[in-house]
């Protein structure tokens, strides 16, 4: 009887808490981690103390990561019009009384500084798989056009701060979610491919469009600037094309296997601007290779794929939306911040998750990949 009274070992005791953690996601995440980790040490050992502050945001993620794991997705829908709202009224804050930095007003001071658009890439995915699960079964165009508004609206205070790389990831979040829901292909094929043929229309006609005399009028001047870099750095190498030049040059030189790491000359000639955020892909291109860099996009794969099965797995239409566009998401990061680098989108301002230098960042993809390892718990510890 004597053993009834025993007391539980430690590790008896915090087993429950792993219990149903999803080993294949966990994998690929300390993979990808250990790959920023690595990267950041090659490009900012001699920037200060980058390496350490980008290992202590990690280790904070992590640790928000593992809170949020253990919110059931139940909980997390409770959360959805909280977090939304807030947001707005955080959104509308900025406008009002908001902490304008090199001629963009984004942050808000209310204690402490903050970047409200940051809540939006949680709170948007989160709401509308709210909304789309509280339509279950009886889903019609107009709840369609509902979503559009609720993402409509913290999209345009956004993007009138102006923050177009911000906008374009809460964007994407949102549009995940109402693909997701059902939303029908004659509704998506058209913009697409008016989209592909103004982009055609645009490269075909870029000395005229691009020319110092004409307004885009939908869009700021720095932003019509960056359209037209793209399109043709090498008019203005020294200035506005300096950063895709050399972000092309440090791939190209990376050749088949890369210098070696540390060996970097773009890199450590800082020829390469903001080497340690958005362009630190082109730093790893440098140093690895295409070797390299192929082994990186199969990490960001393996991990996309991973919480893929994860969303097609879950248990309710919510779980479903919600890990179906935090993992989207996470590619639309990769994508984006990898073509900047290349020369194939604007440069935007897009981390490369898990790799580039960045606190906030680093934190909202832990609240990320926090309710994904949730949902994923969820459905095992269901089974079991």
């Amino acid at each position: 009887m004597a053993a009834v009274f025993d007391k539980p070992t430690l590790l008896q005791r915090i087993a429950p808490v792993f219990q149903g953690f999803d080993g294949l996601l966990a994998f690929a995440i300390l993979l990808m981690a250990g790959a920023g980790l690595l990267t950041m040490y090659s490009v900012g050992f001699d920037h200060g103390t980058r390496f350490a502050t980008h290992g202590r945001n990690m280790l904070l993620a992590a640790g928000v990561l593992f809170l949020v794991a253990q919110v059931p997705p139940q909980r997390l829908m409770s959360l959805a019009v909280p977090m939304y709202v807030l947001g707005v009224l955080l959104l509308l804050g900025v406008e009002l009384f908001g902490i304008e930095r090199k001629g963009s007003q984004r942050w808000l001071n209310v204690g402490i500084v903050i970047q409200p658009s940051e809540l939006m890439k949680v709170a948007m995915p989160l709401m509308l798989a709210w909304w789309f699960q509280r339509r279950e079964g009886q889903l019609k165009p107009l709840d369609f056009a509902v979503a559009v508004l609720l993402l409509a609206v913290p999209a345009a205070l956004i993007l009138k701060q102006p923050d177009l790389g911000t906008t374009l990831l809460v964007l994407a979040s949102g549009i995940f979610v109402i693909f997701f829901a059902g939303l029908s292909w004659k509704i998506i094929v058209p913009p697409v491919l008016l989209g592909a043929i103004g982009i055609v229309v645009l490269i075909a006609m870029e000395p005229q469009w691009c020319a110092p005399d004409v307004d885009w009028h939908v869009l700021r001047e720095y932003q019509r600037q960056r359209v037209c870099t793209l399109l043709d750095p090498s008019k203005d190498p020294l200035g506005k094309g300096f950063h895709i030049i050399q972000g092309m040059i440090a791939i190209g030189s990376g050749g088949v296997w890369g210098k070696g790491f540390m060996q970097g000359t773009q890199t450590h000639l800082e020829f390469i601007p903001e080497r340690t955020t958005d362009f630190i892909y082109a730093a790893f291109s440098e140093e690895f290779g295409l070797v390299g860099t192929l082994a990186l996009m199969a990490g960001f794969i393996f991990l996309v794929l991973r919480g893929l099965v994860i969303a097609l797995e879950a248990p309710t239409l919510f779980a479903r939306l919600l890990a179906g566009a935090v993992t989207l998401n996470i590619f639309v990061y990769a994508f984006v911040n990898m073509g900047m680098v290349s020369g194939i989108l604007p440069v935007v301002g897009v981390p490369l998750p898990f790799v580039s230098y960045g606190g906030t960042a680093m934190i909202t993809m832990g609240v990320g990949l926090g309710m994904l390892m949730s949902i994923a718990k969820s459905k095992r510890l269901m089974q079991s």
